[in-house]
């Protein structure tokens, strides 16, 4: 038999919270924000207490050669150690007990704010509750556990127990009850004693030896998993950069939360709120040029991808075309010119970005393309700029997009001055958004009824590159889709041509799909709203046809992909013919997008 590359052993949660406690078990979930709900929290305490079986945790013993890497990570400033483990799965089951249990506050998840996670505990039921104001003022309760974990390791904890039971007699004599009796006293002195040994309680260790790659280690975790749940290449990244280059890791979390709020040299932008993952795939992608991050966590621990070998050389090598990569991707007046180009394409609010991966690997090829082919400003501009807004009217990314950004990558390889790549990529545009994609596909894929399509949003998009107003208004749509244009109440509503009432009501379209379909929405502001109500277009078309006169009527029904007298035609045929005129607006803006 193969010698294990782990071991499982029995394991305290006390020696688990005490070990992440001093550091000597890695722990990056403590910076970073904390995902689990505060009642899945209480239920935690409460199967724990029922003897209910809560799952193990998985420790990947610190490989050797990061040895003179590791960051500490202890949360007890008298004790700290370096990581001689990390925590590969139950990372968010450990925050809340180290979290919960003495008090330690965690980063909220708005990236900023710091909380303290309390758990109330009743002493004369042995029920925990989430913490409100109300178990403050009740003197029946504890209002958070951590009071009681303190306690006890601060040596008072006879006279925090004794302390509670004086306030609750305190209490019952002024409602004119009698004092605990000596049954109840032993009561809640065994429920207290019972919460104070959950220390003790067993949460297994499923140890995997420092020998043990990454590879084994995925796969140990998926095959004792029960659960399911996949150990992504991220994890693994993440894990090892919180912990072996603490610098890397904190610029990481840094720019992600920047994302998220409104400052001066930040980078923050109306599109997309930076995960750490995101950071990861564009670091890989424009230091390595790979788009599989299996590959990345092999290369950053120095696996030679052809042989298998792994040195200590390459590793360093690779680690450090890890940190340019990522100081590119950081780069902020980079970041900052790449989203304006998002935003030249139309798409100039999050609400409009169906993909993240769209902007992520974008914003790769935006990196290379400056980079590594020296495209001049304003050709980077145009070539970024058109394939941001193809890549989000196809769905290039949607989906597991990996397949085809290695396939990108790999083709670039044979791509060597700006010359090459001009003409890669004008090659590429006519391929995909081709005459019959625009004729025939696109028309088919907005024959859908989804609240969110990326179809959709790229006819948006493309009314924002054209500078359409809304319909029947003189006001643009790009000011009221701008971050900030809109008040409490919405200033622009998204309302059907063929008002949904009447569609089934009187024309008897009986499926919503048929009555929501895309090619029957459009966007106007609030007064045009209460002006058509619910009136059906041939009511209302005529009235909007005698204030607007022939010719700026005709040119508001073309700006809004509106068929000629569609206000007389059968529904079906009008989604038909709209669905054709929506892609010649996309197509329109496209051509635009070309001259800019």
């Amino acid at each position: 038999m193969s010698k294990e590359l782990f071991e499982s052993r029995p394991t305290k949660v006390g020696n688990l919270v005490n070990d992440v406690r001093t550091g000597r078990t890695g722990l990056p979930d403590l910076q970073r924000p904390f995902e689990w709900s505060d009642s899945k929290i209480r239920d935690l305490y409460d199967s724990m207490l029922r003897g209910y079986p809560i799952g193990y945790v998985m420790l990947w013993e610190s490989p050797d050669e990061y040895g003179d890497k590791k960051k500490t990570i202890g949360v007890d400033n008298e004790k700290i150690y370096k990581a001689k483990n990390l925590i590969i799965d139950g990372q968010q089951r450990l925050t809340a007990l180290v979290a919960s249990m003495y008090g330690i506050k965690v980063l909220a998840k708005d990236h900023v704010t710091k909380r303290e996670i309390k758990i109330a505990f009743n002493p004369q039921t042995a029920k925990f509750e989430v913490w409100s104001l109300a178990y403050d003022k009740d003197p029946n309760w504890i209002p958070k556990i951590s009071e009681v974990f303190l306690a006890k390791e601060n040596n008072t904890f006879p006279e925090y127990r004794e302390n509670y039971i004086k306030k609750c007699n305190e209490s019952r004599q002024k409602k004119g009850l009698p004092e605990f009796t000596v049954e109840e006293r032993v009561k809640i002195e065994n429920n207290f004693n019972d919460l104070l040994n959950l220390v003790d309680y067993s949460l297994p260790s499923l140890d995997i030896h420092h020998n043990a790659d990454e590879e084994d280690t995925a796969e140990i975790f998926v095959r004792t998993n029960s659960g399911g749940t996949k150990l992504t290449e991220k994890d693994f990244i993440k894990t090892l950069l919180s912990v072996y280059d603490n610098e890397v890791d904190d610029k990481i979390e840094e720019f992600c939360r920047e994302s998220r709020f409104s400052a001066d040299k930040t980078s923050y932008n109306p599109l997309i709120e930076l995960e750490y993952s995101h950071l990861i795939t564009m670091a890989i992608g424009v230091a390595f040029r790979r788009a599989r991050l299996k590959y990345a966590y092999m290369m950053l621990r120095g696996k030679n991808l052809e042989t298998g070998e792994i040195t200590p050389e390459l590793r360093e090598d690779n680690l450090s075309k890890f940190r340019t990569g990522i100081d590119k991707v950081m780069n902020i007046n980079d970041w900052h010119n790449f989203i304006n180009i998002c935003r030249e394409a139309g798409y100039i609010d999050n609400s409009l970005i169906s993909s993240k991966n769209a902007l992520v690997y974008t914003y790769v090829l935006y990196l290379i393309a400056k980079y590594d082919y020296k495209l001049e400003t304003m050709e980077l501009r145009n070539y970024i700029r058109r394939w941001f807004f193809i890549s989000m009217v196809t769905g290039y990314y949607t989906g597991s997009p990996e397949s085809d950004v290695e396939k990108m990558y790999a083709d670039l390889r044979s791509v060597h001055t700006a010359t090459d790549f001009k003409d890669h990529f004008d090659k590429l545009f006519q391929s995909i958004f081709s005459n019959d994609y625009v004729n025939i596909t696109l028309p088919m894929e907005l024959s859908s009824s989804a609240s969110v399509s990326p179809h959709w949003n790229a006819y948006l998009a493309s009314q924002t590159v054209l500078g359409h107003p809304l319909l029947f208004s003189t006001m643009s749509l790009q000011n009221y889709l701008t971050e900030g244009a809109s008040g409490e109440k919405k200033a622009i509503d998204k309302h059907h041509i063929f008002p949904r009432d009447y569609l089934e009501d009187v024309l008897e379209v009986k499926d919503i799909r048929d009555r929501n379909q895309i090619a029957n929405f459009t966007y106007i502001d609030y007064d045009t709203n209460i002006a058509i109500s619910n009136d059906p277009p041939s009511v209302y078309i005529p009235k909007f046809k005698a204030k607007l006169g022939d010719k700026e009527f005709e040119k508001t029904c073309s700006m809004h992909a509106l068929p000629k007298h569609f206000e007389n035609m059968d529904y079906f045929e009008f989604l038909e013919e709209r669905r054709k005129l929506m892609a010649g607006i996309i197509a329109k803006a496209y051509q635009r997008l070309c001259k800019m």
